[in-house]
């Protein structure tokens, strides 16, 4: 092979890691993807930001300077034709030297703020009113309680905006991972150890959150939302979900109620405050008619949805628990449009 057809596949490799480079800066950045690092929506999203984008340009001029060099090598020290065997030898100090002392200056140089992102990060904040939070993760889907409060809910976290949420992380299965990729990086929860971090929401809306740990067959699935509200509307909230659950006001909601009640078994495992249903094996179900999604995040909060959920659990999210109880077909039309007229009731 000639030396241009040596440069060839050389020449391949750098311009494929520049258009990986380039699809990262361009498209991996775009704010508007829901679960995008790059639109951080609060204090501990924007220093792991700010750290990323160090570290990266850091990166980015090693390769730089090191693609520069090994271009400039190949070319100005490449055999011609002719050209006698060089001298062999083994080992260069100064270089040798060189190339261990290069790198240790630029990792040193990274650390700086590394370790100060970390600290800030792992430090629980000391100044200003928090809002502790439990949240503890199943397979598969999310329970968060509010022990000052006195509420507990399901897959929808609500915070206020620019008040600090301490949440303490626990696991009743497996090893899982919190994550709110525009509020702030992941953290594992393991069964048996309470880890603890903080996150802080700058302005209302919905962030998608989501389990960054594989544990087991509805991983993809065990998602959860993140909802920052204004103050006022975190004070509604709080005041609706304190309430009990409000009693049916049509027949199919009534006929729903019975069935959950008795047939469907559901009371068993869910709780339902103000009923007889008080289970503790599911989420809470008091308020769920107020949710946004069901099914740990898989589907809108729809009636049609809360039907095909009821109907099939195990074919919309195989290995959940609620799908060894409630089999395919258990149910007639009649009985699943009273149970999600019932469920949808529950505001």
């Amino acid at each position: 092979m000639n030396g241009r057809g040596r440069l060839l596949p050389i020449a391949a490799a750098i311009g494929f890691v520049g258009i990986f480079l380039f699809w990262i800066l361009y498209y991996g950045r775009t704010p508007e993807t829901p679960q995008s690092i790059f639109e951080a929506a609060g204090p501990v999203a924007r220093m792991q930001l700010n750290l990323f984008w160090w570290i990266f340009w850091a990166a980015t001029i090693v390769f730089i300077v090191v693609e520069l060099a090994f271009v400039y090598a190949l070319f100005h020290f490449r055999r011609r034709s002719g050209d006698p065997l060089p001298a062999q030898t083994h080992g260069n100090m100064p270089l040798e030297i060189g190339w261990t002392i290069a790198p240790a200056i630029i990792l040193a140089i990274i650390a700086v703020p590394t370790v100060s992102v970390l600290w800030k990060v792992l430090t629980l904040p000391n100044e200003g009113v928090r809002l502790e939070v439990e949240a503890v993760a199943h397979q598969w889907w999310w329970e968060f309680n509010y022990p000052s409060l006195g509420i507990k809910t399901a897959n929808e976290m609500h915070i206020p905006a620019g008040t600090v949420a301490v949440i303490k992380l626990e696991s009743k299965d497996v090893i899982h991972s919190f994550w709110i990729p525009k509020l702030g990086g992941k953290l594992d929860m393991i069964p048996g150890q309470h880890n603890v971090m903080w996150l802080q929401g700058d302005e209302p809306g919905v962030y998608y959150g989501q389990c960054a740990e594989f544990c087991g067959e509805g991983h993809a699935l065990m998602r959860f939302r993140a909802i920052v509200d204004t103050k006022e509307d975190f004070d509604k909230w709080t005041a609706l979900q304190k309430q009990p659950a409000g009693a049916p006001t049509t027949g199919a909601a009534a006929a729903g109620r019975d069935i959950f009640m008795g047939k469907g078994a559901c009371a068993g495992c869910h709780t339902v405050r103000g009923t007889d249903a008080r289970g503790p094996v599911g989420p809470d179900l008091t308020h769920i008619g107020s949710r946004l999604t069901i099914a740990a995040g898989i589907m809108d909060n729809t009636h049609d949805n809360l039907a095909k959920w009821i109907a099939d659990p195990e074919g919309l999210k195989p290995g959940n628990l609620m799908g060894t109880v409630i089999t395919k077909g258990k149910f007639s039309s009649d009985e699943l449009n009273g149970l999600a007229s019932y469920l949808g009731s529950l505001k």
